[in-house]
């Protein structure tokens, strides 16, 4: 189960609005067939696996980080597959949540036999797929909200400069997560300080987030650079009905897409998150700033996760704050977070947490 998690790993955000899967087969304790989910629409993990094994399948064991799907969608039943191959044993990680498969591929290679051990490496696997978990929960994205800070929990000086708070091997790194997420959200405060391209800028291969810029009303300039220069991926600016029209259409105009959520200086964030994973299956979402957007975020509950890219430097009391204004009056009121791991990254540390 240990390498159907590393292989499930290969996809992780590139299979959305799908969960990331590997799948391994194994004969008289030897590995015949390996495979994992690679987009939405492509072989399931475990097709691709009893394809490689071929023969060697017939009286073989197969490992899934996910329990087989038992119906026909853009691609037909694992399970139809499983029973053709021969396989006499399924192993598989995580229950999955989506009510056409929850349990069903489960009873029907209990029915014809097989047998079914659930839930080996449960924990593991079910990290690999957060963002597909919550989808089906709450119909919402997966939210990691990333900064990073000085060792006071400084973004910036007083005067805004941040180039650079953190080390370039934490740069590096930021560039590895926006490679495995769907949509990428900063404020429009951020966008006119720092002008950022928000692309994916690694050594090797690497793919860009769709880049949502905060701008209720359409401030920004059709001459920033995540306008003008190229992306893979679209620029949305999310704004409200006061916006505009004449900035809409100039924004339309250079390839940017206009949504309009809410009313007055604020959009509607949870309807803005909803409308990202239900429309267009962006299923993990990395809010990268400033203080007043993650402020935002975090009062409104809509944080899954943080990580802090942490820099051994300090700029005193009158640097910015990144958690912006949550209002905490008393300590007893605010709000906690569970230390999930810390790394190291070259003279920076980064923190994980997640809310409680």
């Amino acid at each position: 189960m240990a390498k159907a998690v590393a292989h499930a790993a290969k996809g992780v955000g590139r299979t959305h609005p799908n969960p990331a899967v590997g799948a391994v087969v194994v004969l008289n304790g030897k590995v015949v067939g390996k495979g994992f989910h690679h987009r939405a629409g492509a072989a399931h993990a475990e097709v691709l696996a009893l394809a490689q094994a071929g023969a060697k399948a017939r009286g073989a064991e197969l490992y899934t980080t996910l329990e087989p799907c038992n119906h026909h969608g853009k691609t037909p039943p694992c399970t139809d597959a499983i029973l053709a191959a021969g396989i006499k044993r399924v192993v598989f990680a995580s229950s999955d949540p989506n009510p056409l498969v929850n349990g069903k591929g489960l009873a029907r290679l209990t029915r014809a036999g097989v047998q079914v051990v659930p839930h080996v490496l449960k924990a593991q696997a079910d990290a690999l797929n957060r963002p597909f978990f919550k989808f089906m929960r709450d119909g919402l994205p997966w939210v990691t909200l990333k900064a990073a800070v000085t060792l006071d929990g400084k973004l910036a000086t007083k005067t805004g400069d941040s180039k650079w708070v953190s080390g370039e091997i934490s740069r590096r790194h930021v560039h590895g997560l926006r490679n495995q997420v769907d949509a990428i959200i900063v404020g429009a405060g951020t966008v006119r300080l720092d002008d950022p391209q928000l692309t994916t800028r690694l050594t090797k291969g690497g793919r860009d987030a769709a880049r949502v810029v905060l701008d209720a009303l359409l401030s920004t300039s059709v001459k920033a650079k995540l306008v003008t220069q190229y992306s893979s991926a679209p620029t949305v600016f999310a704004a409200t009905d006061d916006a505009p029209r004449a900035k809409e259409q100039a924004l339309l105009q250079v390839g940017a897409q206009v949504w309009r959520l809410g009313k007055g200086r604020h959009v509607g964030l949870k309807r803005l998150l909803k409308q990202m994973a239900v429309e267009h299956g962006w299923l993990h979402v990395l809010v990268e700033g400033g203080a007043d957007v993650h402020g935002q975020f975090l009062s409104q509950g809509l944080v899954d996760e943080v990580l802090l890219y942490v820099a051994p430097k300090l700029v005193g009391a009158e640097g910015l704050t990144w958690s912006g204004h949550l209002q905490v009056k008393k300590m007893a009121d605010a709000m906690p977070l569970q230390v999930q791991g810390v790394e190291r990254l070259g003279d920076d540390v980064l923190l994980r947490a997640m809310r409680t």
